[in-house]
């Protein structure tokens, strides 16, 4: 097995650096895919209330026989569940799905700039879920630098992680820098832009990348290993996701070589700047609140 690369947080909780992502993984196949992935060798499993699968994914630990701290396991608030008591409320819902009694990191899931009030007393929330030790860290999502200030202002914790959207074509190295200014670590979803990008040159995929392929084969990896390669070596934390077992073992398959730094270079000259997800000023709770179900 490989020799996991773990990351320290600001206040000392280390996390395996590369995740395990169910986004968008259908229920059905959350359990199995979670326990492909344990078998594997991933100790850090990420998941949202906003998914639907928290439940697959805490039977999955369970029925895995590792010790509950072995594993690490990250959820996300989603903004119909913002508001200082409704978030309390949330975590609730999040753990009794996981079947466990503490979170490792717990994250806001989105900004909501249109009503970051509501944003502000979620996260008092999770600072309040912190110091009663119902968490081991917390953390957001999707936040932008504005959005990181206006946190920072009110906050008494400074966020753990920001997971956010970073590819080759898309790194946001802005909103990068001003976590590392405050501490605050960078986790990547979307790591080997599994969300559609259109380039002047043709190919649609960080995968078809002529300048990732060929730092690919120099290496004898594939494309999507050298991507996860280019987020570890440069201190982030990465979230892939599959439901196929080879993939699944792939993405791990990253602990055993390094990127050069003309390489990693390489792969920074690739950004675009062209976002590949929603934009977190169009997140509002009109278009996207839903209401989390409580079992």
């Amino acid at each position: 097995m490989s020799t996991i690369t773990r990351l320290p947080l600001n206040n000392g909780v280390e996390m395996p650096a590369l995740g395990f992502g169910v986004f968008q993984t259908p229920p059905d196949e959350t359990r199995a895919a979670v326990d492909t992935a344990l078998k594997t060798g991933y100790r850090h499993i990420d998941t949202a209330a906003a998914y639907g699968n928290e439940r697959q994914v805490g039977e999955a630990v369970a029925a895995s026989g590792l010790d509950r701290a072995e594993v690490f396991l990250e959820t996300k608030i989603w903004i119909s569940d913002y508001g200082y008591d409704q978030t309390l409320h949330g975590y609730v819902k999040s753990a009794g799905k996981l079947g466990v009694e503490e979170i490792d990191l717990l994250i806001l899931h989105q900004a909501l700039p249109s009503e970051f009030d509501k944003t502000l007393e979620a996260y008092r929330a999770l600072e309040t879920l912190y110091s009663d030790g119902r968490v081991r860290a917390i953390g957001v999502s999707n936040f932008m630098v504005e959005h990181l200030v206006a946190l920072l202002d009110k906050a008494t914790v400074v966020p753990a992680v920001n997971q956010i959207e970073v590819h080759p074509y898309f790194a946001q190295p802005e909103v990068q820098a001003f976590g590392a200014q405050h501490g605050i670590l960078t986790q990547a979803w979307s790591p080997i832009g599994g969300i559609t990008f259109y380039r002047d040159s043709g190919h649609t995929s960080t995968l078809q990348d002529p300048v990732i392929g060929d730092i690919a084969t120099k290496h004898g990896r594939s494309p999507a290993q050298v991507m996860l390669r280019w987020h570890l070596q440069q201190g982030r934390s990465a979230i892939p996701k599959s439901t196929n077992p080879q993939r699944i073992a792939e993405n791990f398959a990253v602990f055993d070589f390094r990127l050069t730094d003309d390489e990693l270079a390489a792969i920074d000259g690739l950004d675009t700047g062209r976002r590949g997800g929603p934009e977190p000023a169009d997140i509002t709770l009109a278009n996207f609140g839903r209401p989390i179900p409580e079992a």
